[in-house]
């Protein structure tokens, strides 16, 4: 999951973008209503960044039995998500610079809605994979513009706007979780009326952004704030530092951890007897811990000197979850889901560490693309492989073997990640 990363610099950049007009600059009224609009789209996108995958989970088994989908490509769509956040993170830089941050997210938004509204008529897997694959598209690069809008925008007030996009996001990520399978049995038990419902937030998010374009006529020209960050400054070669591949590791074990979660902890409590609505439940309960710990797990670990014994709390956590899915799914499923769940929690640890390994903006920017970037590529086999080990022993105890002896290498190398380090120290600034 791409997300905001923390920095104790703040950007100088006027709160609003100057409104072009003839009649002199806008008002001190007009300034703070466009403020107040365009938190209020911050917040409606964040909530549509997770639906589209969290809200298929609970369903995944009518899903396959409609589409004829095996597990190893049910295990495919799980990493649909990486793929997608890989390829068109990396492009939304670019986007931005061409067509300005608040018009692509305002377009990504689009093609969430459109994505999520067109799969649930597909007659088919391909096809069930390539609308997932738009609306997903649209996720990456609101997950990388939306802290670009807030730091361009909100100067003064980025902790606050971080914070209600972090929330935003993770309400949006347990809701879907939650309420799908209610909202599909009320509908009538079909799972298109359960998974197309979610486009309707996503429309809405749509018609505050485009009015917010409108309103603002800045949609276009060059990013700045976290793209000019990380375009401007000291060019660093990220690839000699031991500590930025160390991070992208960690990042990639435990986005291999989350995304495997998120595509098949339903279908594991669903095998062991639990319900689908309560396996729903469950999947929130994983996915809403993460909103208390990532506002208290952040600050504890910046008054360290190192976040080694984080590291290690998180890894024994998922290691204890797993083990006891192994052992008895249902019988403890509350535990195993909030043990998961705290694991999960490795994600805003990563983001911390990534914000603390460099001394400048412009290195986090740097550092920030290269380890989520090379990160959400090593995570895109896992999921498969959870699929295919399902299939090829028809249960659970090897895909979650699996899953729980990652979060080894993760701990080994969430160790070397976790260090006191800084990676201008490690490497040589390149020469022009």
């Amino acid at each position: 999951m791409m997300a905001p990363v923390p920095t104790t610099e703040t950007p100088r950049e006027a709160t609003t973008a100057p409104v072009p007009t003839t009649a002199g600059p806008p008002s001190a009224a007009r300034r703070n209503a466009l403020g107040a609009l365009l938190a209020v789209a911050v917040a409606l996108a964040a909530v549509n960044l997770r639906p589209a995958v969290t809200s298929l989970g609970p369903l995944l088994g009518r899903v396959r039995g409609d589409l004829h989908m095996s597990p190893t490509v049910a295990g495919l769509l799980a990493a649909v998500p990486s793929v997608c956040f890989a390829v068109f993170g990396f492009a939304a830089p670019a986007l931005a610079r061409r067509f300005g941050p608040t018009l692509v997210v305002a377009a990504g938004t689009g093609a969430i809605a459109a994505g999520v509204a067109a799969r649930s008529f597909a007659g088919s897997t391909g096809v069930f994979l390539a609308l997932t694959a738009v609306a997903l598209a649209g996720v990456a690069v609101a997950n990388v513009l939306i802290p670009v809008v807030i730091k361009r925008y909100f100067p003064d007030r980025v902790g606050p706007m971080i914070g209600l996009y972090s929330m935003a996001l993770s309400a949006g990520t347990a809701l879907a979780a939650a309420v799908t399978v209610p909202l599909t049995s009320a509908m009538g038990g079909g799972w298109r009326l359960g998974l197309g419902i979610w486009a309707l937030p996503a429309a809405v998010a749509l018609v505050v952004w485009l009015v917010t374009v409108v309103l603002r006529r800045d949609g276009r020209g060059p990013a700045t704030g976290a793209a000019g960050a990380a375009a401007g400054g000291q060019r660093l070669p990220i690839v000699r530092s031991r500590t930025a591949w160390a991070l992208a590791l960690f990042f990639g074990c435990q986005a291999t951890g989350a995304y495997s979660t998120m595509g098949w902890i339903s279908q594991i409590y669903q095998d062991a007897g639990v319900s689908a609505s309560r396996s729903g439940l469950l999947l929130a309960v994983i996915m809403v811990i993460g909103v208390p710990v990532s506002l208290v797990l952040p600050n504890l670990a910046v008054r360290r000197g190192d976040q080694r014994i984080f590291v290690v709390v998180l890894a024994a956590c998922g290691i204890a979850g797993y083990l006891g899915l192994m052992l008895a799914p249902a019988g403890g499923a509350w535990l195993w889901a909030l043990l998961v769940g705290l694991s999960n929690c490795a994600f805003p640890l990563v983001l911390t560490m990534i914000g603390l390994r460099a001394r400048t903006s412009g290195g986090v920017a740097q550092l920030s693309a290269f380890v989520q970037g090379v990160g959400y590529l090593l995570s895109i086999p896992g999921p498969i492989l959870v699929g295919t080990l399902y299939q090829s022993t028809g249960g659970w105890l090897l895909p979650l073997a699996f899953m729980a002896a990652l979060l080894v290498p993760q701990l080994l190398i969430g160790l070397r990640a976790a260090r006191n380090r800084h990676i201008e120290d490690e490497v040589t600034p390149a020469t022009a």
